[in-house]
């Protein structure tokens, strides 16, 4: 997979790092000739250029990139480039990095949003989770169809406790997608058993959140088929 970085400063090599590692081709696009840094990750290519303009994309070959992702510290940049790379390139799959959380709710798919990763927001969410069971924390927006990545830790007097996952009626537009027990990561099937201390990591429409919620936290008789 073909991914471009706008922004080669410490998030932006971080994440080249990691996806260079997982066996990704990457392009870092940096306008500041002191972020051109080919030594820190020499294995991926390196373009001093504006990622705002049109001419550096071109040289970029942005229209063959399966992804880009939008890093840089100025959230108007971040949003000018998912904007290019959505609407001259076509490309499939915009991240876009939000510093100010005021800005956040302009990083839609009305400037080529697919998902928008808020630091202050996901940091606030990671400190949620570790303390909260039974309460919903949302980790992550997709911009597409209205979706939050949520998590919700099961807590012991959940009814659900013990209740396999095809026996449960859970809200429209909510998919279970992983449950976390303990050091395993487990891809739910229609067998599995609910238990109390599960982490369970839903997609689900913002607008069934509070369902889902309460559907997880408190005691009911109608939780089963």
């Amino acid at each position: 997979m073909r991914v471009a970085i706008a922004g080669a400063g410490a998030v932006g090599r971080s994440i080249a790092g990691e996806l260079l590692e997982n066996g990704h081709e990457v392009l870092l696009i940096d306008k500041a000739p002191t972020a051109i840094s080919v030594e820190r990750v020499p294995q991926a290519e390196w373009l001093l250029a504006d990622a705002c303009e049109i001419t550096s994309l071109d040289e970029a070959a942005l229209q063959r990139c399966n992804v880009v992702i939008a890093a840089t510290g100025d959230d108007k940049v971040n949003l000018v480039v998912s904007l290019l790379a959505k609407t001259e390139y076509g490309v499939p799959r915009v991240v876009s990095r939000v510093n100010n959380p005021k800005n956040e709710w302009l990083f839609n798919e009305s400037w080529g949003v697919d998902v928008a990763v808020s630091t202050p927001r996901l940091m606030s969410a990671l400190v949620e989770e570790a303390v909260s069971v039974g309460d919903l924390v949302r980790l992550l927006r997709f911009s597409h169809g209205d979706a939050n990545l949520v998590e919700l830790t099961l807590p012991e007097e959940s009814a659900l406790a013990g209740t396999q996952v095809g026996d449960v009626q859970w809200p429209q537009d909510t998919s279970l997608v992983t449950i976390i027990r303990g050091t395993r990561v487990l891809t739910p099937t229609r067998e599995d058993s609910l238990e109390a201390g599960d982490e369970l990591l839903f997609v689900a429409a913002q607008a069934r959140e509070e369902q889902l919620e309460d559907l997880l936290s408190v005691r009911r008789t109608d939780t089963v088929r």
